[in-house]
């Protein structure tokens, strides 16, 4: 069954749907079957990959209220292993009607149960919040990747999201880890940035990823042609450092194997 795989930060503007786009594109370049799982009703995951989200007839909401079967609504992408289960301003609703609904957190866990077995890796993009449908996510996966930009405010707020996790953990999803922080937008010309990047190294020993995203001009353009950096610009310092990541998280994943076997 794929591994699935939520980013998620409640602070907006981290990088966390370029992340996602970026990482799904380049494992299914690595030869796994992933599925993007659009969970934020601004689509920007959708968007990125060029679905025009407005002209849907259905998406992700429909599935989780349980209006659709979750095979019908995925959109495959140009790359072979590569789909997409979209989102819209739809999914906004769904954390007010899902309120009402026994086992709400696991909604888009039976969404998922469903295809689970079709695909290699599940990644989600989860909105910038706390919420119902961030939740969901997390009830959803086995493991959790936090991306933390590289300015003043990095650690502000990760103390509760890591409150959250540990919540979700204990009363909804045991099996749930956290895989590791991922550092965006670095800039190595910034003092500040430098000194940050120590700072959340200090606070999550042994829990950050060696792979550090850049800032880059062309990860901030392409979700605009509805590509990934990897078939925006391949030889770009933003694509260089999402495939360095791929291979990290590939790695880890192998030793894991091996402990587990031994």
């Amino acid at each position: 069954m794929a591994k699935i795989i939520s980013l998620v930060n409640q602070k907006g503007g981290v990088g966390k749907t370029t992340s996602a786009i970026n990482l799904a594109g380049y494992l299914a370049a690595a030869g796994k079957f992933v599925l993007l799982v659009d969970l934020d009703p601004q689509g920007n995951a959708s968007s990125g990959l060029g679905i025009d989200t407005r002209n849907l007839e259905k998406n992700l909401y429909h599935a989780m209220i349980g209006e659709a079967n979750p095979h019908e609504l995925i959109i495959k992408t140009d790359d072979f292993g590569h789909d997409v289960l979209p989102a819209s301003r739809d999914l906004a609703g769904a954390g007010i009607e899902l309120v009402q609904i026994d086992n709400r957190e696991f909604k888009l866990y039976d969404v998922l149960r469903q295809i689970r077995t079709h695909y290699d890796y599940i990644i989600i993009d989860s909105p910038p919040s706390l919420g119902l449908l961030t939740i969901n996510g997390l009830v959803a996966s086995d493991e959790v990747i936090i991306p933390v930009q590289a300015e003043y405010y990095a650690l502000e707020g990760l103390s509760q999201l890591l409150d959250t996790i540990e919540l979700v953990k204990q009363n909804l999803q045991p099996e749930l880890k956290v895989m590791g922080a991922l550092l965006t937008m670095f800039d190595k010309r910034n003092r500040l940035n430098r000194q940050v990047i120590r700072e959340v190294r200090d606070h999550f020993p042994g829990f950050v990823f060696d792979s550090v995203i850049p800032r880059s001009v062309r990860l901030a353009e392409a979700p605009s042609f509805g590509k990934s950096i990897l078939h925006f610009d391949a030889f770009s310092k933003g694509a260089r450092a999402y495939k360095n990541l791929v291979r990290e998280i590939l790695e880890k994943e192998k030793e894991s194997k091996k402990v587990f076997t031994i």
